[in-house]
């Protein structure tokens, strides 16, 4: 039996308001997400700038890790959207299940791997030895926790597919709140309880990390959120992962691209000493928090283009991507304003004592602030693609984004001017407004929503409803 559906239909009533609805809460989750690396961070700068360093040469690889499982969970996300704007709702169900062990799977896959490469991985990417050893031990325990960060990533995208964003808020609510009271647990260490420096940061992340997987799986499986899970549904359906496994593949693509490119960024900072390294470290998650907003429209246009395209109604999707497009932007000039007055309180919160760290981590975000709003167009428009099924155009985008424009003008400007390690923080600059461009030209060319794009992503909905039904 289908689930009883308490999700909002987004493909009926104002799309602005639909919009924020929906990206509202998103936004507050990932705020939440972030605030685990926020908080990780506060505690370990209290242990010095090498510490944060090793932290910060972690970052990337984790990363990379985690985007090449979350591509899956969009291929998920996208397929629960169309068929619940279609109101297929054992559909729904079916890809729930079916994408949630395709996550899992490939989580176990990685994290093994990941585990015993992780000295190479640190070697390969050029970390001293003065931070190596904190790094590795940092590093490893968060890669035990990726099967239970692949979990309730690929939770979030279900529920944000029917349109259900508060309960992850929720979940996300209470686990960064029993974060914030493991990290001086583990790194420092209290009663009979010892003190793990950097390595304690990774351990109370992944304690919270479990708690969020369970309650994320009670939800589905008590069902009364849009998604009801049985155990049954888990059984291997080969034509549909086949389905998922084309979608997300170039979404994991995407976001691995993405991932890698900042490892060499991090490889080009770490070959200006660990003060340089550590400036970037802060100032890039700092830069990482201000682009929050612009992400959170981009999965919410992701969904409500999916939903429309579900529904047949390719027009709302259209305006729907406008929409995020002049909301984004609108909203990342703020946030770079606000970013770029608040930077040094910004900096100074999370790094004590160490003045030339913070001298030029606030150069670096005052820098890099006032393009933020190119991000927002650019994300904008991956979301409207992704939404359609064209992971594939959204992939190309951040490759170019990426490795066509980012990485070469940083090697160019830090190695061959006389900006030095400064032509890192330009990058950001150069590459943001440039890849808005070619993205906002490619979205108004109108190919993106083309006819024959679309229904055949419709078929194969179509084409496979029947083989939910029975398993439902």
């Amino acid at each position: 039996m289908a689930a009883p559906v308490s999700s909002p239909r987004l493909t009926e009533g104002p799309i602005l308001q639909s919009l924020l609805r929906l990206a509202l809460p998103i936004v507050l989750a990932n705020l939440l997400q972030t605030g685990y690396q926020l908080v990780d961070a506060f505690w370990v700068g209290r242990l010095g700038a090498d510490a944060v360093a090793a932290v910060a040469v972690s970052f990337p690889i984790n990363f990379l890790l985690v985007a090449l499982g979350s591509g899956f969970s969009v291929a998920g996300s996208v397929l629960v959207a169309q068929n619940f704007g279609a109101r297929n709702l054992g559909m729904v169900n079916h890809v729930a299940a079916q994408t949630l062990a395709l996550e899992l799977v490939l989580s176990v896959l990685l994290t093994v791997v990941a585990y015993f490469a992780s000295p190479a991985l640190l070697h390969l990417i050029g970390v001293g030895a003065d931070i190596f050893t904190e790094a590795d031990a940092f590093q490893r325990v968060l890669f035990l926790g990726l099967p239970l960060n692949f979990g309730f990533i690929m939770f979030q995208a279900l529920m944000r597919g029917v349109g259900q964003v508060r309960i992850p808020l929720y979940i996300n609510l209470l686990a960064l709140a029993l974060n914030f009271l493991l990290d001086p647990l583990f790194i420092y260490g209290w009663g009979p309880v010892p003190g793990l420096g950097v390595a304690g940061a990774a351990m109370a992340t992944v304690s919270t990390q479990g708690l969020s997987m369970v309650l994320g799986m009670a939800v589905l499986l008590r069902g009364r959120s849009g998604i009801a899970l049985s155990f049954r549904g888990f059984r291997p359906d080969f034509q549909l992962m086949q389905r998922a496994f084309t979608l997300g593949v170039p979404s994991s693509i995407d976001l691995s691209a993405r991932a890698l490119g900042l490892s060499m960024m991090t490889t080009l900072a770490a070959g200006f000493g660990t003060t340089v390294l550590a400036t970037y470290g802060i100032g890039s998650r700092l830069l990482a928090i201000g682009i929050i907003p612009a992400l959170g429209i981009s999965l919410a246009c992701s969904t409500l283009v999916a939903q429309n395209i579900g529904a047949r109604n390719p027009e709302r999707a259209l305006h729907t991507a406008r929409y995020a497009i002049g909301v984004s932007f609108t909203l990342l000039l703020l946030v770079g304003a606000a970013v770029f007055v608040a930077a040094e309180p910004l900096v100074r919160f999370f790094l004590a004592g160490d003045e030339a760290v913070t001298r030029d981590a606030v150069e670096f975000v005052r820098i890099a602030a006032g393009s933020l709003c190119f991000t927002g167009v650019q994300q904008s428009v991956s979301g409207a693609l992704r939404g359609t099924g064209n992971t594939l155009t959204a992939m190309m985008l951040t490759i170019v984004s990426t490795w066509v424009l980012q990485f070469p003008v940083a090697w160019y400007l830090s190695s061959h001017t006389d900006l030095g390690f400064r032509g890192l923080w330009w990058s950001f600059v150069v590459s943001n407004v440039l890849a808005a461009s070619v993205s906002l030209l490619l979205f108004l060319r109108g190919r993106w929503l083309r006819k024959d794009l679309v229904d055949p992503l419709q078929n194969e909905v179509d084409a496979l409803s029947p083989v939910a039904e029975e398993r439902t």
